[in-house]
């Protein structure tokens, strides 16, 4: 009892200390991502504009894109296009929604008719769009397939948004226009001309190694261009490569391995004696190479002309006689050894007409193809019959082609270089002669070919060559395992820099790497580097192994550098120009006391210049190149009268006007003020989302979402 006593006398104590744990719990939770308001944020891929892009929805979006793709992107190259989109539509959603546009059924059906007018699911008899027949189809779908409706429905919703962002965008150029006032200032700035007389002090008559700039006045300039120098959050980085590539020795082995093939071998395969014949004796050299030699080049059976060699061994391959051999030798990633299998006289171009007739199961059937493969070749022999015994008739047999492109030009297929066709038809068209009347087979059906001319016979070769790809060998790929590992381990006591430089390894530095980049400099699409160099356990000189196409990186995280102004020596790129030549400017200006153009030349060892019609619509002088400042200076004086110095982009300037010509009046802008709004229409395409997104509040969670 008396300790109820006591709990009741400190009731107010007892709910102060509770209610001080709850919230502690609730605190750590926020910030170790155990609270519901984390557990949320993992949902939540970003924001815009207060609207959350959710993952689930999201992530289905990037694996569509991925399918419709087809590989051509990496992951992180899709999902960036994916994000993109979401902000694009999210941006401008919050304007429809401000004013109220939205896409009604009457213009969703006008566009569904524009989109699908030549579809022949939804012609009528007459072959015109028929309503009737999307509606049917529609109900079809939400009748027999959920899934198939709701491809319908993410389509109409696709056309709506595409609708209503043509509809805002015509609104707003709907409200480009230009004045009459803007048209008449247009045509002062084009039309009222200055003539002038100048000295320039070029800034590169300093020499940049006489001017001094500090940290100190780099950081100040940063910070006085803020926007300029204002970067992401981002890591530096530096790694040692570990390369599993072929040694000379694994090079030397595999030449040996392809130069057996030189001459005749003997092999002793589970107590049986084979002979394998030298590469240049034996007669079937495709199945030679394919499966005897196991040629990682398999035979190709066509005629090539020089050029279609590899340079470095062309005229020696090419000049061969028929069986002769040459090799091994080294060929783009490759170890070859090559034979003269034959040599001939080939056009570089044939003209022919052909009937074409399909069979069912070959690539050209359609729809009324029902002849079987023995039928269609009995139709085309039974045509080459008729041809052979009078040509003339081959136009009025057409009817039996297939081809609809060459049946428009009788049958002719006008000068085809070799490797324009199928090879069964390039090698009758080549090899015969002018004249030749047969029949071939291809995938697309059986060819009635007639060759009508050749031209510019030339010397041709096909070659045979066994090839075995340049590749480390597994002693090598161990090799390299060990050395990064040691690395690896010499680490755990020694600076990585100093390390290196001890074993003779090259470091490399990556700096700016962001948040969601995926490609390392060197070392290509290395998303997996990134997220680790990112996440809050690696600290600053902590380093790991990476396996890396080819071999290892060994890499170490350098920096961390916050979002913000970026760091001074990266600005100096940009910043040190622009401080000297400020202070290029200053000097020029201090030691320059002369009051006339004259006097400046002279002191200076330049000489006075013209420059005539110079205009503010572009502002560049003759000679100096472009100077709005000193342009917009001229239109601010009298005629005969001598400016102050004036720092303009190149150079510190004393100019003097000598004619101002006013623009000619005209009775009517109107033609300048259409120009006006045109230029104000056609910025409107490349401008308006731009501003809209930069006004937009945009919040990126997808480094913490998504992988």
């Amino acid at each position: 009892m008396a300790i109820l006593n006591k709990i009741r006398q400190k009731t107010v104590v007892l709910i102060l200390v509770i209610a001080l744990a709850l919230f502690a719990f609730i605190l750590s939770g926020l910030f170790d991502g155990s609270a519901s308001f984390a557990s949320k944020s993992q949902d939540v891929v970003g924001a815009v504009n207060g609207k959350d892009v959710m993952r689930v929805d999201f992530m289905q979006k990037v694996e569509n894109a991925t399918r419709q793709m087809g590989g051509q992107a990496t992951s992180t190259q899709v999902m960036n296009r994916v994000w993109d989109q979401e902000v694009r539509n999210a941006v401008l959603e919050t304007q429809f929604e401000e004013l109220g546009i939205t896409v009604e059924r009457d213009q969703m059906r006008d566009i569904l008719r524009t989109n699908l007018a030549t579809n022949p699911d939804f012609q009528n008899e007459a072959g015109l769009f028929d309503d009737n027949k999307l509606t049917e189809y529609i109900a079809n779908l939400k009748a027999t397939s959920p899934a198939a409706y709701q491809q319908w429905i993410d389509y109409e919703n696709s056309i709506a948004v595409n609708a209503l962002q043509q509809n805002y965008f015509n609104m707003v150029k709907a409200g480009m226009v230009g004045t009459l006032a803007e048209g008449k200032l247009e045509h002062k700035l084009e039309g009222d001309n200055a003539d002038i007389k100048f000295v320039q002090v070029p800034f590169s008559s300093i020499a940049d190694s006489t001017i001094t700039v500090s940290k100190a006045e780099i950081e100040a300039y940063m910070k006085n261009h803020r926007k300029d120098y204002e970067v992401e959050e981002s890591r530096d980085l530096q790694f040692v490569q570990f390369k599993e590539e072929a040694s000379v020795e694994d090079i030397q082995d595999i030449e040996n391995d392809i130069a057996k093939y030189k001459s005749e071998q003997v092999e002793y395969v589970n107590g049986r004696t084979d002979t394998i014949p030298a590469f240049s004796e034996v007669k079937n050299n495709e199945n030679y190479i394919n499966f005897v030699a196991n040629s990682e080049v398999k035979f190709d059976n066509r005629f090539i002309k020089k050029t279609a060699l590899p340079e470095a061994v062309a005229d020696t391959v090419f000049n061969m006689n028929v069986g002769q051999v040459y090799g091994p030798y080294k060929d783009n990633g490759f170890v070859k050894l090559t034979k003269m299998v034959a040599v001939t006289q080939l056009p570089d171009s044939v003209k022919a007409r052909h009937i074409l007739i399909p069979f069912v199961g070959s690539r050209s059937q359609s729809e009324t193809t029902t002849q079987t493969e023995v039928e269609a070749k009995n139709t085309a022999d039974s045509l080459m019959t008729i041809i052979k015994a009078d040509n003339s008739k081959f136009v009025s047999l057409l009817d039996f082609s297939v081809d609809t492109v060459s049946n428009e030009n009788e049958g002719v297929l006008d000068w085809f270089t070799y490797n324009a066709m199928v090879p069964e038809f390039r090698d009758f068209a080549f090899e015969n002669e002018t004249g030749t009347i047969g029949v071939v087979k291809s995938n697309f059906g059986f060819h009635v070919i007639e060759i009508l001319g050749q031209k510019n016979e030339q010397r041709a070769v096909k070659i045979g060559t066994i090839a075995r790809k340049i590749e480390p060998s597994e002693q090598t790929v161990n090799n390299v395992f060990r050395e990064a590992s040691n690395f690896e381990i010499s680490l755990e006591k020694g600076d990585f820099t100093d390390l290196a430089k001890e074993q003779d390894y090259v470091v490399r530095p990556v700096n700016t790497i962001k948040v969601l980049d995926e490609t390392i400099p060197g070392l290509g699409n290395q998303r997996a580097i990134t997220r680790w160099s990112f996440e809050e356990a690696t600290e600053i000189g902590d380093y790991k192994r990476f396996n890396v196409p080819g071999g290892y990186a060994i890499v170490q995280l350098v920096a961390k550098n916050k979002a913000g102004l970026m760091k001074s020596e990266d600005a100096s790129v940009t910043a040190l120009p622009a401080i000297r030549k400020e202070k290029k400017a200053e000097l020029i200006k201090s030691r320059v006391s002369a009051t006339t153009l004259e006097e400046m030349a002279t002191a200076e060892n330049t000489s006075v210049r013209s420059a005539l019609a110079i205009n503010m619509k572009t502002p560049t002088i003759s000679g100096a190149g472009n100077e709005p400042k000193v342009v917009g200076y001229a239109f601010g004086m009298k005629e005969g009268q001598t400016s102050k110095l004036i720092v303009g982009e190149k150079g510190v300037y004393m100019i003097r006007v000598e004619k101002l010509t006013p623009a000619t009046e005209l009775d009517n802008y109107q033609g300048f003020a259409n120009q006006v709004q045109t230029t104000k229409v056609n910025s409107v395409t490349s401008k308006l989302y731009t501003a809209l997104k930069n006004a937009a509040e945009i919040d990126d969670n997808r480094a913490n979402t998504v992988q």
